[in-house]
């Protein structure tokens, strides 16, 4: 089986690769292998009533399969280069830019459309944030919700399924030099091509540290993201949330100088939880539907944590943090803030007693048994800042579900064409160490797609 291109991966730069490349050239012969299941069969057998929490299946329906781990996220596409990932250091900020606006656009050919961008331009909550110690990040943000967001996919899938063959539940086992193509080797057989693009995300991190091994690729350590998951009544975010839809905010700790960011704020959404690697952590969802808001806020408050010498395993780090979660509470664990900061663990009581209703059925427990105690400081800081600003968040009743943590991969070796040593081998989205969110990752898909389709010519 010899192909012009093989994808590895069809999250969103993957799609977005395949999109790019089809449209510039209709002649190459493209394939997509994934590990995962197609769009319509990505179900998490978690219902909250038979099936409360993970039982670990084969291929995690939310973390993997067509769409990637963002196919059931709350689809928000932000536009800009101060977080979100570095990719604007490899291709230009003014590159970077113009291509996440791209995107933008054939989200909404493709489905899209109606749904709002929001932008923190002109907002008087910028300066509300700098008077009380806490700064808010510039970006537009287009919210698709996750209904959207599914259906944009669906018709991105409708479009790409008869112009790329694509492989599902098929694991790539490993990526091999060939003259000067590459062998992609599955269980099932072994598939030639002139050019390999590889995004597999942050769930194929360990398999991408065997690539890198393999083809010797250097590689260096990345940040991991440590934190918990905060819900609330939506009314107390409103403020932020009406204006802005997603405020990235960032304190600096007076404690030890930390910094605490705000992540993936989801306006009447819904905690759930997420398999990384067989590890249970903590994310949420929200839906662009009326019908399916719910009466909570929720957003995530992160600690980044960036080791060197002697130790490099950051991802290591964050993996035995939710794996003691895991261990005491069976999965995620909930505690209300008044418990947290008086010293005590929650319990179902004071849960169902509270004016916050739980939309995740989560252990009831203490962490601090969990979180490094520096992280936790930062965190309980955090929350009395915002409280400033959104009056309420610090209430007893206030919800933290934990453990929440990001994991990046570690940075691979690419060059301005997201082009490793290897010539002819991309890395690209999440998978690179490079972008951390939807929009880059997918921008970085159209990137490496224009160069191919230039070389080929």
């Amino acid at each position: 089986m010899k192909y012009d291109i093989i994808i590895v991966g069809a999250g969103p730069g993957g799609i977005f690769s395949a999109f790019e490349l089809t449209k510039l050239n209709s002649n190459l012969k493209i394939a997509i292998f994934e590990a995962g299941n197609p769009l319509e069969k990505r179900k998490c057998p978690i219902d909250g009533v038979k099936v409360k929490n993970c039982i670990k299946c084969p291929t995690c329906a939310i973390m993997n399969g067509f769409g990637g781990a963002g196919a059931f996220s709350d689809g928000k596409y932000n536009i800009t280069n101060q977080f979100g990932g570095s990719l604007y250091e490899y291709i230009g900020k003014n590159e970077a830019i113009d291509l996440m606006k791209y995107v933008d656009e054939i989200n909404l050919a493709y489905g899209g459309e109606g749904t709002k961008l929001y932008s923190t331009a002109d907002t008087k909550i910028k300066k509300m944030c700098l008077e009380n110690g806490l700064h808010l990040l510039d970006a537009q943000v287009r919210h698709l919700g996750t209904d959207i967001n599914y259906v944009v996919l669906e018709n991105l899938y409708n479009h790409l399924k008869d112009k790329v063959e694509f492989f599902f539940r098929t694991p790539v086992e490993k990526v091999e030099k060939n003259g000067e193509g590459y062998t992609v080797i599955t269980a099932g057989g072994r598939y030639d091509c002139d050019k390999c693009i590889i995004s597999v995300g942050r769930s194929g991190s360990k398999w991408m540290e065997t690539v890198c091994n393999d083809l010797d690729i250097p590689t260096k350590s990345n940040r991991v993201d440590i934190g918990v998951r905060v819900e609330l009544p939506a009314e107390i975010f409103s403020s932020l949330t009406d204006e802005l839809y997603e405020s990235k905010i960032v304190y600096r700790t007076a404690k030890f100088e930390d910094l605490v960011r705000t992540f993936c704020m989801n306006p009447h959404g819904a905690v759930v939880n997420e398999n990384t690697n067989g590890i249970i952590t903590v994310n949420g969802h929200s839906y662009e539907d009326p019908e399916k808001h719910t009466e909570n806020t929720n957003f995530a408050l992160l600690v980044s944590k960036h080791f060197s010498e002697p130790f490099k395993d950051s991802n290591g780090y964050g993996e035995s943090i939710a794996r003691l979660s895991n261990m005491l509470g069976g999965g995620v664990i909930v505690q209300r803030f008044g418990d947290l900061v008086r010293g005590r663990r929650s319990n179902t009581e004071r849960i169902s007693e509270g004016y916050v209703t739980p939309t995740l059925a989560a252990t009831p427990g203490d962490l601090s048994l969990v979180i490094p105690k520096r992280i936790l400081d930062g965190i309980i800081e955090m929350i009395y800042a915002l409280d400033k600003i959104c009056p309420g968040t610090a209430n007893d009743d206030t919800l933290l579900y934990g453990v929440e943590v990001k994991f990046y991969n570690m940075e691979v070796e690419i060059d301005n064409n997201l082009e490793t040593r290897n010539k002819g081998l991309f890395v690209i989205g999440d998978g690179s160490g490079v972008t951390h969110s939807l929009s880059h990752a997918s921008a970085s898909g159209v990137y490496v797609a224009r160069y191919i389709a230039e070389s080929m010519k």
